[in-house]
């Protein structure tokens, strides 16, 4: 038997889940104003070596690379902002009228790593990404929107934790300081910190196997070299959550694992009873010289990003469960002349918006009562003998036991009647109306 690759799965059970995240991702962005941008699921593989950067894990260890017909290397995209940014560039998307651009993407990431829970070598997530301005309060914005989401599914005790790497003078100056700081103890630290603090000594700062190593917790701080610009920056998007209530700590060990970031950079935490001590759910920041390093204008950037796979795992940790997928009408015919009926009706309640079945395996009426519970059913249409010469359907209201018997032709209107008596869920009360 041919079985799924390690590191994939199929969405079965969880199909419910993934399908709220995608209903709250798309109205949290209108709201926002951010449109969707949907780019290819593989790129050139120059893309990311530019852009996450030659020397992070993702593209030195995770990335899936092949070499197409053409001789091309190309690379399964291991994250999202790197496409949208060749895409803006591509399509010259800073010429738009309307500034600054906001976008926002949903789909398949690939990175090989060691499968566990809530990580999958193919993973999903939901990110935006702003371009053209330098304003302060779009980095609140940006932390808003993605702090929206997560009220919108009825996740609590959301913090996000920030701090800032400034732009390129404040990055020079700390990066001097932080190798001066390091240079002593380098030898004690892994086997990927020390090769790290020849390429890219911001991230022994990321550093899972080191985070509790006196060297690392006594480091100097990013906050500590910024110039007065960088730092006004900073005390901005502050001032800005702080003016939409938005809980924050700053963090000054926070330096994210992404060559491009500069200015603000953040990550989001829930309870460490959803995810234990992994409890980030979201992460983002400032990124100003990306589109100007792929080959585009000067064009300041900032964005964020969310794993799919653990939002899931937290949303279940939380005991926060899917809207109910319930019926709007289940079939019950007994006889050939009555599934005719019921497949005409119910072609015509569906055209009206109601979600109908019926049976189709010639089961007895027991048994189809059995599946319109199974289904969630909460009106069932008798259909017989009787109602097929008389040209009445039995309609009976699975949630107050009522039962009204009415001509085929006033079916439909009768159930909408019941509907929009607000007795049923909310969304058949919306379909309603």
């Amino acid at each position: 038997m041919i079985t799924k690759m390690k590191g994939t799965y199929d969405v079965i059970e969880d199909i419910g889940y993934m399908q709220e995240i995608e209903k709250k991702m798309m109205t949290v962005s209108r709201l926002f104003q951010y449109r969707e941008i949907r780019t290819p699921h593989f790129e050139a593989s120059s893309l990311f070596h530019r852009s996450v950067g030659e020397t992070t894990d993702i593209v030195s260890k995770e990335t899936y690379d092949f070499i197409d017909r053409g001789k091309r290397d190309n690379t399964l995209r291991p994250e999202g902002t790197a496409g949208v940014v060749r895409a803006f560039i591509e399509n010259k998307l800073y010429a738009d009228k309307v500034q600054p651009q906001k976008y926002f993407y949903y789909g398949s990431m690939f990175r090989y790593e060691r499968p566990q829970k809530g990580r999958f070598r193919e993973f999903r997530q939901f990110g935006a990404e702003v371009f053209g301005s330098n304003d302060p309060l779009i980095d609140a914005e940006v932390i808003a929107y993605a702090v929206t989401f997560l009220k919108a599914l009825k996740i609590k005790d959301v913090t996000v934790h920030l701090n800032t790497l400034g732009d390129q003078e404040s990055k020079a100056n700390y990066r001097e300081a932080l190798i001066n700081h390091l240079k002593g103890g380098v030898d004690g630290l892994c086997h990927d910190c020390q090769k790290r603090f020849h390429d890219n000594p911001l991230r022994i700062l990321d550093c899972k196997v080191d985070q509790e190593n006196p060297l690392l917790i006594n480091a100097p701080h990013p906050i500590d070299y910024l110039i007065d610009e960088d730092r006004a920056h900073f005390n901005n998007v502050l001032d800005a959550l702080k003016a939409m209530q938005i809980n924050y700590e700053v963090d000054q060990r926070l330096v994210r694992g992404l060559d491009y970031y500069t200015h603000t950079v953040f990550e989001i935490k829930v309870s460490k009873d959803l995810l234990g001590n992994q409890n980030t759910i979201c992460g983002g920041g400032r990124y100003n010289n990306l589109v100007e390093t792929l080959g585009g204008p000067v064009t300041p950037a900032v964005g964020f990003a969310f794993g799919i796979e653990r939002l899931i795992v937290a949303l279940k940790a939380a005991n926060i469960t899917t809207p109910d997928a319930a019926m709007h009408v289940y079939f019950l015919t007994l006889g050939e002349a009555a599934r005719l009926v019921a497949t005409k009706l119910m072609q015509r309640f569906r055209i009206g918006g109601l979600m109908c079945n019926m049976d189709y395996l010639d089961k007895s009426m027991k048994a189809q009562f059995k599946q319109s519970d199974h289904q969630n059913a909460r009106f069932v249409v008798i259909i017989g003998e009787q109602e097929v010469a008389e040209n009445t359907v039995n309609i009976k209201d699975q949630n107050t036991s009522e039962s009204y018997t009415v001509s085929s032709g006033d079916a439909y209107h009768k159930i909408m009647e019941l509907l929009l008596q607000g007795s049923g869920c909310e969304d058949c009360d919306k379909g309603a109306k």
